[in-house]
C-alpha cells in the first residue's frame, strides 16, 4: 500500500494539480504541490518526495530541465520521476518533441489528458 508515501505535482495548471492531488489523497498517498519547475526544487530539497508527477511546459523552469538537474544529482537522482506531456498533439507548434521527452532521463510518461486510473497505476507501479 502506499503508506503515506509523498508525491509532488507539479503543473502550472491549478485545476490539474487539485484534480490530480484529490485522486493521490485518496488513494492515501500525502501531497506537496507546485506550480513551476522553481517553486518545485524548493519543495523537493525541503521536503523529498518519493515521486514526481512533472509537466513538461511550464514557466520558469520546464519539466525537462528540471528533471534532467534531478536525475543528474547524486541527493536526488532516486526520485522516480513520472513527466506529464501534451505535445504530440502540438508538435508543429512547439519546440518540445515527444522525442525530447523520450531521451530524457524520467521513469515513465502520461500524456494529457490526463487518465487518473492509468496515472495511479504508474504511481503504484514505480514506488
Amino acid at each position: 500500500m502506499s503508506d503515506g508515501q509523498l508525491i509532488l505535482v507539479v503543473d502550472d495548471d491549478t485545476d490539474l494539480v487539485e484534480m490530480v492531488s484529490m485522486k493521490l489523497e485518496s488513494e492515501n498517498f500525502r501531497v506537496a504541490k507546485a506550480y513551476d519547475g522553481i517553486e518545485a526544487m524548493d519543495k523537493i530539497k525541503a521536503e523529498r518526495p518519493a515521486l514526481i508527477i512533472l509537466d513538461v511546459m511550464m514557466p520558469r523552469k520546464d519539466g525537462y530541465t528540471l528533471c534532467d538537474e534531478l536525475k543528474n544529482s547524486d541527493d536526488y537522482k532516486d526520485i522516480i520521476i513520472v513527466l506529464l506531456t501534451a505535445v504530440t498533439e502540438a508538435i508543429s507548434s512547439t519546440n518540445y518533441t515527444h522525442m525530447g521527452g523520450k531521451t530524457t532521463l524520467a521513469d515513465d510518461f502520461v500524456t494529457k489528458p490526463i487518465d487518473l486510473d492509468k496515472l495511479m497505476e504508474i504511481v503504484k507501479d514505480n514506488l
